[in-house]
């Protein structure tokens, strides 16, 4: 394979994965169990950031303490994963993955949802053969996808990061991206909203198919 053939980093909530509807009626289960009011999906966007305990920062005023922390993200946990079960892949996403491995070209997977239950989810819709590897969260991470999205690049086989672009939906995304030395493209139908996309200084794109027709124009 050339040297300036583009491998995608994808990533999963959000991008691949739309599953908005389990993140909104998650967090605000988690709200609920705490005394805070239901949030909209357009005001998650608006306050959604990582590291999450920043997010809810933004929401609440104030930090909130490890108690309130620890409650709200068991919580989370606990309702998003029987939500998630009823979520699919974003439109387009099977037919485009399929595409790029058929035109010869790599694309792998990272994501900060847990890697254990990341798996069998990824081999429940079916797309597992299409990447040449898929890295969910190992541990706690409090901090995004930084140091996880090195680890990622690094084990590619055959793949240097300059041939590399992310593509995501959180400006996180893009800042693991450029800590691995790779390039980015942000899409806006997860986590964020277009305003806050286009702070991170990357191409910002609506459809998946036109994240796609960029990451293959990143790489000369």
């Amino acid at each position: 394979m050339g040297k300036n053939v583009t491998h995608i980093v994808w990533d999963w909530n959000g991008t691949l994965f739309h599953d908005n509807d389990a993140v909104i009626s998650a967090t605000n289960a988690s709200f609920a169990e705490i005394g805070l009011p239901p949030i909209t999906l357009e005001r998650y966007r608006e306050l959604y950031c990582v590291p999450v305990p920043r997010f809810y920062e933004r929401l609440m005023g104030r930090r909130p303490t490890d108690v309130e922390w620890q409650a709200m993200d068991e919580a989370f946990h606990r309702h998003y994963w029987v939500l998630a079960e009823s979520a699919g892949l974003a439109l387009g996403a099977r037919q485009l993955l399929a595409e790029w491995q058929a035109a010869g070209l790599t694309q792998s997977l990272c994501s900060l949802a847990e890697h254990e239950r990341l798996i069998p989810l990824v081999r429940t819709h079916g797309i597992e053969p299409h990447f040449v590897r898929v890295d969910g969260r190992t541990g706690q991470s409090d901090t995004g996808k930084a140091e996880q999205m090195v680890r990622h690049v690094t084990a590619l086989e055959g793949v240097t990061p300059d041939r590399v672009v992310v593509i995501g939906d959180a400006v996180d995304d893009a800042v693991a991206a450029r800590h691995a030395g790779a390039r980015a493209v942000l899409y806006t139908g997860g986590s964020h909203s277009r305003a806050s996309l286009l702070a991170a200084g990357v191409p910002v794109v609506d459809t998946l198919e036109e994240a796609v027709a960029e990451a293959g124009q990143l790489v000369d």
